[in-house]
């Protein structure tokens, strides 16, 4: 077994005793479960579509090593780097987010995918952690300098942003966005008063697209009420962890799977509870605790307050993303189509959640005793 010294100057080396190695081996064990819950879950989805049964991980597994690939290459670089890429990237992204409306594939009333040769993409993705870093650059420059406008910059931009996802329509994308948003200004020591304000205006949009939105108001009443729509998905989804009991029927014995439709993506989680059990469940969840405490835990003596906004707002946004995923299969809030972070099928997902994370190892590294700079 070869050792890795800390004297090792090679680019691996360097990168390993910098990192956060317990968010490392995290992510490694989150990865090596999705790996595990695709075999499981997508060939009885394939079967009902027409498609053969290794359909799902096969194009899954030819991009996970583009995505550790991705993960690796992105936290080698400082965060000034980090910086760059997210603006490139998020100027890109808000431009396909754009061409969704002219050219994007309509999926269940929803525009939300380009369709490209031999693949499609879904840009509100790869908005969600490029914005999170540009909103965490722009508070900060207006903190350093009362003359940047960087607060205004980044409410014009969340507007921005939010409305397009609202028009495709992603009330889901646009709520995580908004928390992770509000979250950042919260640390970048807004004043009270207009903490009040925004939280204020954000349970007004909600109920807003309650009173507006036939497909949430749909959500959110069978939520409340079960008996005023179908529930299938949900009942299959409950009736899955009530078979999984502690320790599961093993996987690949699970039977729900059969009759549930997103049962590779959207609901992976509720066959992780009929095949692996609560317990393995459980690990889950922490393996998803760790990554975001950790991130946390790494930039609480930081004194780059870019660095700190960006680390927690990737942080809150895979956290929130994986209890909005475990929470609604669960039968804990409205369902909503979101997947659970590198778990899920979904290669727009895997692709983005790799350059938040990517970015977030990047941005919480260590070197001579404090923050990489």
């Amino acid at each position: 077994m070869t050792t890795i010294h800390r004297t090792d100057t090679s680019l691996f080396g360097q990168w390993w005793w910098t990192v956060d190695r317990w968010t490392v081996f995290a992510l490694a064990a989150i990865i090596g479960v999705g790996a595990v819950m695709l075999l499981a879950a997508s060939p009885p989805v394939a079967e009902r579509i027409g498609l053969e049964p290794l359909h799902f991980v096969k194009r899954q597994m030819l991009l996970l090593p583009v995505a550790i690939a991705v993960v690796f290459f992105v936290s080698l670089q400082p965060p000034r780097v980090i910086r760059r890429l997210a603006l490139a990237l998020f100027s890109v992204s808000v431009i396909l987010l754009a061409l969704t409306f002219v050219m994007g594939a309509e999926i269940k009333g929803a525009r939300r995918w380009i369709s490209l040769p031999g693949m499609s993409i879904q840009p509100s993705e790869f908005v969600k952690p490029t914005f999170a870093v540009l909103t965490a650059w722009l508070l900060a420059q207006g903190k350093a300098s009362a003359r940047f406008p960087g607060g205004l910059i980044s409410v014009t931009a969340f507007a921005v942003i939010v409305a397009m996802l609202l028009k495709q329509p992603d009330l889901g994308m646009a709520v995580v966005v908004g928390a992770v948003w509000f979250v950042q200004i919260f640390l970048a020591g807004l004043p009270i008063l207009l903490v009040v304000v925004l939280g204020a205006l954000g349970l007004t949009g909600l109920f807003g697209a309650y009173m507006l939105l036939p497909h949430v108001t749909s959500r959110i009443n069978r939520f409340l009420d079960p008996a005023a729509g179908d529930s299938y998905q949900i009942d299959r989804s409950i009736e899955a962890f009530a078979n999984g009991g502690l320790f599961g029927r093993g996987p690949g014995e699970g039977t729900i799977k059969n009759w549930l439709p997103d049962a590779h993506a959207d609901f992976v989680f509720a066959v992780a509870g009929e095949e692996l059990g609560l317990i393995a469940c459980l690990f889950i969840v922490m393996l998803f605790a760790v990554v975001v405490v950790r991130s946390v835990l790494r930039v609480t003596s930081e004194q780059s307050l870019f660095v700190i906004l960006a680390a927690a707002g990737l942080a809150t946004q895979l956290g929130l993303q994986a209890i909005v995923n475990m929470a609604s299969s669960l039968h804990l809030m409205p369902t909503k189509g979101m997947t659970l972070p590198f778990i899920s099928y979904g290669g727009s997902s895997m692709l983005a959640l790799a350059l938040g994370t990517g970015m977030l190892l990047a941005l919480t590294r260590r070197r001579f005793g404090g923050i990489e700079p």
